[in-house]
């Protein structure tokens, strides 16, 4: 795994994004010499073409990280791949466009852009080929070995089967647990030397997945195989960097406390992260403003009652603020007290319906936004009721109150809505890992992803 600004990438997906960034330069170079010798024109060194050529691949790579050309399905099918990268390309093509509109010769000829559009698809593709036979050879999984044959052993085995996976286990050491659930696991005293172990399997990184630590360490051999530049770390935090999530079945408030995350320099990461909600809220208020008057008629005319549903919820530090919303239910839905939504909710109206599968029903929280109760991103704000049970059944729940709520957020982008507590649970696993590690590069990457949220629909009830 690739760390940048404390959010790990597999290293997989950041080779694939490089070696596409490279693929656009050149399909955006060989549209512009194909229609200059159309037209008969001269276009000089390529030299006074990096800076459009530079727009160009960079415009196209964040459509494809929106839409989710980088995601788990994309990588693991040639099929679904091939379908986000036409949606990406047609997404990154319409924004050149609208900027050689508004800055006329500033990126790329808007003649070249059919070109373009043709030699990046199939550059593209054949670049997910050539890397999908490397990624069959297991060429960027890294190889680890496993210090436990328990149940956590077992966990990262199920976690190294996934096609996604970015490693693979060489060795399981058994480290005289009881309940061992993995067979062919070496026993601790046929390893005389881990060091050498190591060296032999061609390993990257030892990781702990012992059930109970205390007098069963050995810490000699691992003293000796960190020194030797292999990498040695924990079940947690081994997991949170493999999953992106932090695991509630392992967590203690020693990991939280000792870990790496929570730091101090997030003072400037939250005044970069109010600037961006001020100025972006304001500007989208703005550009929407005639869309919110538009569906609060039309939610007037499809249903009895006000246009804006108002309900209390839960921000930072556990203080309660009213959030504005579109209604998409009838007025009579929680007569009975606030409930999960369900698939096919029936409180749901025929405009409601649309508007939550579109996303246009947030768009009032924008003004939360500009008032400073929520940010952009952030964990999803509950209302007290859900606030005051779900802090009785699961662990560390309060935590996630440690940062604003946000209109999108790392759950959000993960994990499909649900509707149940084991739900909740999963859900808080990722608002954890976005409290321990926000920056605003990670909320960049959340903001992106949240295209992709909404072009499918994934998540919406």
């Amino acid at each position: 795994m690739i760390r940048l600004f404390k959010h790990y990438f597999p290293h997989a997906v950041v080779v694939l994004a490089a070696l596409d960034f490279v693929v656009l330069l050149g399909a955006g170079e060989l549209a512009w010499q194909i229609r200059a010798n159309q037209i008969g024109s001269q276009l000089g060194s390529i030299v006074a073409r990096w800076t459009a050529l530079g727009v160009f691949a960079a415009v196209m790579l964040l459509a494809m990280i929106s839409v989710g050309v980088y995601g788990a399905a994309a990588l693991r099918s040639m099929r679904y791949a091939a379908a986000r990268l036409i949606v990406a390309v047609s997404l990154g093509i319409i924004t050149l466009a609208v900027i050689e509109f508004f800055i006329p010769g500033s990126a790329f000829w808007r003649s070249t852009l059919l070109y373009a559009i043709g030699l990046a698809i199939i550059a593209l593709v054949f670049n997910r080929l050539l890397v999908g036979w490397l990624l069959g050879a297991d060429a960027f999984r890294r190889r680890i070995v496993v210090l436990g044959d328990g149940k956590r052993a077992l966990r990262l085995k199920h976690l190294s089967e996934k096609p996604e996976s970015g490693f693979a286990i060489a060795e399981y050491v058994a480290m005289n647990e009881a309940n061992a659930v993995i067979e062919g696991a070496i026993p601790r005293a046929d390893v005389r030397d881990l060091g050498r172990l190591v060296d032999a399997r061609g390993v990257s990184e030892v990781v702990l997945a012992l059930e109970e630590r205390r007098n069963s360490l050995p810490l000699k051999d691992l003293l000796r195989v960190k020194t030797a530049g292999v990498d040695v770390n924990d079940f947690g935090t081994f997991m949170e960097r493999e999953t992106g999530r932090v695991d509630l079945d392992t967590l203690n408030p020693s990991w939280l406390i000792f870990s790496d995350g929570f730091a101090s320099g997030r003072t400037v990461s939250a005044a970069v992260k109010r600037v961006f909600d001020v100025v972006v809220s304001l500007i989208l208020l703005a550009l929407t403003a005639p869309l919110i008057a538009l569906f609060a008629l039309l939610v007037k005319l499809d249903s009895p009652g006000p246009a804006l549903f108002r309900q209390t919820r839960i921000g930072l530090y556990g203080e309660p603020f009213v959030l504005l919303k579109l209604r998409s239910m009838r007025t009579d839905a929680e007569r009975d007290g606030a409930k999960w939504a369900t698939v096919n909710d029936p409180r749901v109206t025929r405009v409601g319906r649309f508007i939550r599968q579109v996303r246009i029903d947030e768009l009032p929280q924008l003004w939360t936004v500009l008032s400073g109760r929520m940010s952009f991103v952030g964990p999803r704000p509950e209302v007290p009721h859900f606030v005051a049970d779900l802090a009785q059944q699961l662990p560390y729940y309060a935590e996630r109150h440690m940062v604003k709520p946000g209109i999108t957020g790392w759950a959000q982008i993960n994990y499909p809505y649900g509707a149940s507590i084991e739900d909740a649970r999963h859900k808080l696993e990722y608002d954890l890992y976005y409290a321990k590690n926000y920056t605003p590069f990670l909320d960049l990457v959340i903001l992106l992803q949240t295209l992709r949220v909404i072009l499918w629909s994934e998540g919406a009830r």
